[in-house]
């Protein structure tokens, strides 16, 4: 696999893509990501992205998708991750965001970026995955 350096217009930082030349990302107007749907899934699938949901804890423990690992905005927005939320932020493949509606991730993306990840947010929110055949996760027993 090829890793790209690609200047990101939308914040002007350069990002670390493990798409091939052919395929560099590309985003709407707004910033979310052109993929498709069945694109995201596939590259989840194949193991060749990730998926994050930057929603806050409280709304994950009320359902999230199986693949998604929670890594929430306030966390973000300290500039300081944990290490278990560092581990799931790989540098050389895509990393796909999602929230409740699609604004979150914007302001995720543009912090991330900057740290040199490869920054994917979704226009598609939680509710809307889960209608697009994302698996939700199995509820977590009461203790």
């Amino acid at each position: 696999m090829m890793r790209l350096l690609s200047a990101c217009v939308i914040c002007s930082s350069f990002c670390m893509a493990n798409d091939d030349a052919e395929n560099p990302p590309t985003f709407t107007p707004a910033g979310h990501t052109t993929d498709t749907l069945d694109i995201v899934r596939q590259r989840l699938k194949d193991k060749k992205a990730v998926l994050l949901d930057v929603r806050e804890r409280e709304e994950w423990d009320a359902g999230h998708l199986k693949s998604a690992k929670l890594v929430p905005l306030s966390v973000v927005r300290t500039g300081r991750l944990p290490k278990e939320m560092q581990k799931d932020l790989p540098k050389d493949k895509p990393v796909y965001c999602h929230c409740r509606s699609g604004g979150r991730v914007l302001l995720v993306s543009k912090l991330l970026r900057s740290k040199g990840y490869d920054i994917r947010p979704l226009k598609a929110g939680y509710e809307k995955l889960l209608t697009n055949g994302f698996e939700k996760a199995a509820p977590t027993p009461a203790k």
